[in-house]
């Protein structure tokens, strides 16, 4: 018997109107509906090869996201994480440094924009057992909160962008950015 996972799992596109709208805080994070909603949007980031997924994505309007960064083809120099999921997310604190960089994402496939970011934010979130977490992330794992708070705002990394130049389809991402 094969225990592998093949079920594919949909993934919201932009256009969606799940994505534009915001999401609904988590009033029982132990609730059986609620982590069952957490297993399948590991398995749908893990399936999709992701380092982010929120909930809306898979249709679900719920303040709910995965962070799971890890190296892979679209961004190589990602560090490892445990895969977390952060429930009910806030933002405490902004640096006021922000860098521009090259973002992807599940719901806007052969796109990727050159999106600016806060540095480091320190936020407050619940994790999986219903915890407040209290936590300052960067550079990398920093700009995935905000692109995964965004989708709990409606928005997408589109919206974030100083201008339509610099937005790129992957595959001429890929010949002009990508190492290798």
């Amino acid at each position: 018997m094969n225990n592998v996972n093949t079920h594919r799992y949909d993934i919201a596109q932009l256009g969606a109107p799940v994505l534009r709208q915001p999401a609904a805080e988590v009033e029982d994070i132990l609730a059986d509906e609620c982590q069952q909603l957490i297993t399948t949007m590991l398995l749908a980031v893990s399936q999709a090869g992701g380092v982010g997924i929120a909930a809306p994505q898979i249709h679900h309007s719920k303040r709910i996201f995965i962070m799971c960064s890890k190296p892979n083809a679209r961004y190589p120099d990602a560090p490892l994480m445990e895969p977390t999921a952060i429930i009910n997310p806030e933002v405490v604190s902004y640096s006021e440094e922000k860098v521009k960089d090259w973002e992807g994402c599940l719901s806007v496939p052969s796109m990727r924009g050159l999106v600016p970011r806060h540095t480091a934010i320190t936020v407050k979130y619940l994790d999986q057992q219903g915890s407040e977490q209290h936590k300052t992330f960067h550079d990398f794992v920093a700009r995935i909160f905000q692109h995964e708070l965004d989708h709990l705002n409606g928005l997408t990394f589109i919206d974030q962008l100083e201008s339509t130049q610099d937005l790129i389809s992957e595959s001429e991402w890929y010949k002009q950015f990508a190492k290798g």
